[in-house]
């Protein structure tokens, strides 16, 4: 293939999501100078590092061949089409439905609010900006997703699986995540505010600078994860805290129920106005946690 070629599509590709080279570079482990490069022509990435682009971009590696047509769809013509609304142009259609299969794909400043019964895919899918208030995503799979800055409030995220996913600065007020499992994830400022954490697990993963006020925290695991700059509060119960490493967290204002701490370095807890029962207390009082703004509960 030709190397100016190979450039130019990966220059489109990247200013048709509205990333810059340093953005893409970022998400590749790989210098600015590198993309550069590609983009001029100089260069052209390795087969590993293509398949990674693709992703990022949301192509299918045909894309970067010369012989390969690309189709334009608007994210209007899309959102109508998940939302089962007719254009003006066309008629309504029939009852049938499609299995939609979100996966491999670009989506930025698109509205889905609203989306019902989808039981599909998002995975290796870039979504910037877009919106999905109120919708049912229920039992997704989401691997390998770049989501930043997206609403997902009052959805029903349930079931749903985040598989080594980049999520940023996304909005989960009032979400249903019940057992809801992020692995492998790093989750950063993100809002889940009133969200139902109830049963969720986070194996693997960064949670950090994360508003968790209000949010219901019952049965909810963080196993071998780091958790940094976060304030827990109100009910934690049920909940386990297993080879976590912790930076900056503070629980405040909260009831500890039956939780368990199993994590070295539970030194760098902060505990402000909390009460908790005998077991939970000893586990952290084992852990050499400082223990001196929690009250125990009495019977």
């Amino acid at each position: 293939m030709e190397t100016k070629i190979i450039g130019n599509k990966i220059a489109n590709a990247r200013k048709a999501i509205n990333i810059s080279q340093a953005q893409l570079a970022q998400q590749l482990f790989i210098s600015p100078q590198a993309v550069g490069k590609w983009e001029r022509g100089e260069s052209v990435p390795d087969i590993i590092t293509m398949n990674r682009l693709a992703q990022i971009l949301g192509v299918d590696l045909n894309y970067f061949s010369e012989s390969f047509q690309s189709t334009t769809v608007t994210a209007d013509a899309v959102a109508r089409e998940f939302l089962d609304e007719p254009s003006a142009e066309q008629p309504a259609k029939p009852e049938n439905k499609r299995n939609w299969d979100m996966s491999m794909g670009s989506w930025v400043d698109a509205d889905f609010s609203g989306l019902k019964d989808l039981h599909e895919k998002f995975s290796s899918s870039n979504m910037q900006r877009c919106k999905f208030i109120g919708s049912e995503m229920s039992g997704l799979l989401l691997r390998g997703n770049h989501i930043v800055s997206c609403d997902f409030s009052g959805s029903d995220i349930g079931n749903s699986h985040f598989q080594s996913s980049h999520l940023d600065t996304n909005v989960f007020k009032e979400c249903s995540l019940k057992a809801a499992e992020f692995s492998g994830s790093h989750i950063k400022s993100c809002n889940f505010s009133g969200a139902d954490l109830t049963g969720a697990t986070f194996k693997s993963s960064s949670f950090q600078k994360n508003t968790m006020e209000n949010a219901v925290l019952y049965g909810t695991a963080f196993i071998s994860s780091a958790i940094t700059d976060m304030v827990f509060e109100g009910t934690i119960e049920d909940c386990s805290f297993d080879n976590c490493a912790f930076s900056k967290v503070t629980f405040q204002n909260s009831t500890l129920i039956n939780t368990f701490f199993k994590c070295r370095k539970l030194k760098q807890l902060h505990f402000v106005d909390c009460k908790a029962d005998r077991m939970t207390y000893e586990f952290l009082k084992n852990g050499k946690a400082d223990v001196s703004g929690i009250t125990l509960l009495t019977a």
